[in-house]
């Protein structure tokens, strides 16, 4: 009976045992956890992108997506996502909507608003929904341009390190692959982009091809025009240290000269707030008190006479 109950015993805690080590993670698992995404972002992200479906099909274009100029314009945004475009087009869907309908509960919920008419109503929702269907489009412009910034003020940099990695012996290809590793603390989109202009390189596409579907995909003209540099460097055998000192001299002078412009831009900007604001509240603090003894003084004797 005891050697019954010690078997008994020892079965269970072996099970426990295993079942232990099998449900608790061991410090490899542990770390493999830490450095691969969440099953929880991933869950939510096919759910998002599973419901965004049918919205996203009722606003797509039907034309060819591959020569789209929208296509370009998220490549421009640094949107390389394949959930991309189904996001963008069910916003296009749902935000018309969602805004007309929150317009709708705020006309009938405020008191001010509760007095408008059938076509006022009509015309406000109208107007919610447009700006809704917009809204999209906005913010697109607004990340391409806040990227093309970046990668514009950054470049110039770029390319002097790649005119000293040249310089100390290094070939194009490979002074490229140190500028990208280098620049990343600068400019994580530009690092981005030599990085896929390096892939593409290693793929088998020529230079030429490749500097050029890095200037579409950024769509900044000095990233253009450093393509054909390189080119006509290549074409005519001239030296490419040499034609990349005089192209950062000149990116460096563009780069101040739009600084420059941005800096003269300042005092127009500043105008409508100084009138505005400032201006009305200088005026009342200088006039005020004057204004008010000639109140007083002329007041009662107007009365009296």
């Amino acid at each position: 009976m005891l050697i019954f109950s010690f078997l008994v015993f020892a079965a269970v805690m072996l099970t426990l045992a295993g079942l232990y080590m099998a449900w608790v993670p061991n410090r490899l698992r542990q770390r493999l956890q830490t450095l691969a995404p969440s099953d929880a972002a991933a869950d939510w992200t096919h759910t998002v992108v599973r419901l965004a479906g049918p919205l996203a099909s009722l606003s797509s274009p039907t034309g060819d997506w591959d020569q789209s100029a929208l296509r370009m314009r998220l490549f421009n945004a640094g949107i390389r996502r394949e959930d991309g475009p189904l996001l963008y087009f069910a916003a296009k869907t749902a935000l018309p909507l969602l805004l007309a309908g929150l317009t709708f509960v705020l006309v009938h919920s405020v008191r001010s608003f509760s007095s408008l008419g059938g076509t006022s109503l009509l015309l406000v929702l109208g107007l919610a929904a447009l700006l809704g269907s917009y809204l999209p489009n906005l913010v697109l412009g607004v990340m391409i341009r806040q990227r093309q910034r970046e990668i514009f003020e950054t470049f110039p940099d770029a390319t002097d390190l790649m005119l000293v990695c040249m310089e100390a012996g290094l070939g194009l290809d490979a002074a490229l692959v140190r500028v990208t590793d280098e620049i990343k603390v600068s400019s994580e989109a530009l690092a981005e982009e030599l990085h896929l202009t390096q892939l593409e390189m290693r793929a088998g596409a020529s230079r030429e091809q490749s500097l050029r579907h890095l200037a579409q995909r950024t769509g900044v003209e000095e990233i253009a025009s450093f393509a054909v540099m390189l080119k006509q460097a290549d074409k005519f055998g001239t030296s490419l240290g040499d034609s990349l000192r005089v192209y950062s001299d000149e990116l460096r002078h563009t780069r101040m000269t739009r600084a420059e412009e941005l800096a003269t831009k300042v005092p127009t900007k500043m105008l409508l707030p100084l009138v505005l604001c400032i201006f009305p509240a200088i005026i009342m603090v200088v006039m005020g008190p004057a204004v008010i003894r000639v109140i007083r003084t002329l007041v009662p004797m107007l009365g009296g006479g």
